[in-house]
């Protein structure tokens, strides 16, 4: 079994010779299946888009709350290996800030982010998104997602789905959307960094209408955070979460996903493109 090591380890970056910010992500943060070796799989998606914001945060001293995070993955980082993040201011100012960042494995480009960083004003809120969730109590405990299919990453994250799951052809011949309460398994409060961790924390939705999943790669992902996280619309680091695809065709999927606070409160959206890998013949 994958020795678990817990996010908050992770999130801890060293320094490089060169001054950049190193971490390693373990076999456990990997997106295979947990019945097949870490290596099957590749480290997991929303872990590295919070890597990119904890870094460009950390490394630049940025104080103003994250707004919007964009990811392009260049290429495949390893497991149990440096992975040195480089950031830097593109402008600074009072309410606006812009910053990016670069990751990569001995010298090879892993990751590319850009950080919008900004101050809310004081204009009125209107918000066609507000949405109060199902309750998380009328919904099954046992309605989560386990067994040897489940990514490695997911037993860092705890689920109550409302409907689900449907991975695997659940969703033949109606849209492909899933719904579920989510936080971390450890309690973790939910902060941007979780946030971003949990915006991807499922499978694509396109692997609810067939019972054969395509394989398909994240090539970009784009987090927009619309209200911060707090105790009070978060309570125990509890948000809900809909993951939807838009498109699926042409050697690409486009999915959306959309996370909401106990009181209704749009949290975050993200948007999120994957390419389809060719299919090995028989």
């Amino acid at each position: 079994m994958t020795p678990l090591v817990s996010l908050d380890d992770v999130l801890t970056f060293g320094a490089t010779e060169d001054g950049a910010l190193s971490t390693v992500v373990p076999g456990c943060f990997s997106n295979g299946p947990a019945a097949l070796p870490p290596e099957k799989g590749f480290p997991f998606g929303g872990l590295l888009a919070s890597l990119c914001a904890l870094a460009m945060r950390r490394g630049l001293g940025l104080e103003t709350p994250l707004r919007t995070l964009s990811v392009q993955y260049l290429a495949a980082a390893v497991f149990d290996a440096p992975l040195a993040f480089r950031p830097r201011l593109l402008r600074g100012g009072r309410n606006v800030l812009y910053a990016a960042a670069e990751a990569d494995q001995d010298g090879r480009l892993t990751h590319h982010a850009t950080g919008l960083y900004g101050r809310d004003g004081q204009t009125p809120p209107v918000s066609p998104l507000h949405r109060p969730p199902p309750s998380l109590d009328s919904l099954d405990p046992a309605a989560t997602i386990g067994g040897p299919m489940a990514p490695h990453f997911a037993q860092h994250v705890e689920y109550r789905f409302d409907g689900g799951p449907n991975i695997l052809g659940g969703n033949a011949g109606r849209p492909a959307v899933e719904r579920t309460w989510i936080r971390m398994s450890n309690g973790r409060p939910l902060d941007e960094t979780t946030l971003c961790y949990l915006l991807d924390a499922l499978y694509p939705p396109a692997w609810t209408l067939s019972p054969t999943p395509v394989a398909m790669t994240t090539v970009d992902f784009r987090i927009d955070v619309l209200a911060d996280p707090t105790p009070q619309n978060a309570p125990d680091g509890w948000a809900f979460f809909e993951f939807s695809m838009l498109d699926l065709g042409l050697g690409w999927t486009v999915d959306e996903a959309t996370a909401w606070g106990v009181d209704g409160t749009p949290l975050a959206v993200a948007r999120q493109r994957r390419r389809l890998l060719p299919q090995r013949g028989g």
